[in-house]
């Protein structure tokens, strides 16, 4: 396994992301851009990436605030994300810069990229594929659920889904019905999964022993929903990875 940092920008930013590849795999692999929680680049985002990348994808994990900054704690975490997320030109730009980059790598068939993220970068990749560039797939893991400019949920060409929590309180059902509303006057492939018991981040293991409010981890959705991702992935990009 490989990881190294990938050195990338957009307007506003010196971006710095961690690419993680499997050398032994042959070039022209399909791409994940992997969009980190809130406190950016971590361990979580890192495992995820090197689980992929063993089954043959090539994997940025972006950088979502400028020079790799990640946040110590959750109230910065949420100052950061804020700061972003009020200017949606400039975080739209921040999430296309990472796929430019990853589409830009020799190893990767830019043809067949997907994205998908954890938390605030699932609101990331759904964000992204609203803006309506090419990609195969969009998949938000307790994501938040954009909903300014609604409309823009009509440009996804990529097939979305949303893995969410039925326990989860900081995005309620009452938006996740809010979702599936806009998204049925659509004509894109979507999908949502939801996991009884389980709550915000329920994919993230360094939450099980983490006194947090309203974050936590569980096994189960967490092996649920990587699998209906990896049921997706066959589908896009023609794999069997199971």
């Amino acid at each position: 396994m490989n990881k190294a940092s990938l050195e990338y920008r957009d307007s506003a930013a010196e971006l710095r992301g961690v690419l993680v590849t499997d050398n032994s795999v042959a070039a022209n692999r399909p791409g994940i851009i992997l969009f980190p929680d809130a406190r950016g680049i971590g361990t979580h985002a890192i495992a995820c990436a090197e689980r992929l990348a063993g089954l043959g994808f090539v994997v940025l994990v972006a950088d979502l605030y400028g020079g790799g900054k990640t946040a110590p704690d959750v109230p910065q975490a949420i100052e950061l994300m804020n700061a972003l997320r009020a200017d949606a030109a400039r975080w739209r730009e921040r999430a296309e810069a990472a796929r430019l980059a990853l589409a830009r790598q020799e190893t990767v068939d830019a043809t067949k990229l997907a994205a998908i993220g954890y938390c605030f970068g699932g609101a990331t990749a759904l964000e992204l594929a609203r803006t309506g560039v090419d990609l195969a797939a969009a998949i938000s893991f307790h994501g938040g659920l954009p909903n300014e400019r609604s409309e823009d949920w009509a440009n996804i060409k990529a097939r979305v889904l949303v893995c969410h929590g039925a326990a989860d309180t900081l995005v309620s059902l009452t938006q996740l019905a809010s979702f599936e509303q806009t998204m049925s006057r659509t004509k894109v492939d979507w999908q949502v999964h939801v996991y009884g018991g389980a709550p915000h981040g329920f994919t993230n293991p360094e939450l099980m022993n983490d006194d947090v409010p309203n974050l936590g981890y569980h096994a189960t959705a967490d092996r649920r929903s990587w699998a209906a991702m990896l049921g997706l992935f066959e589908e896009v990009f023609g794999l069997n990875l199971r």
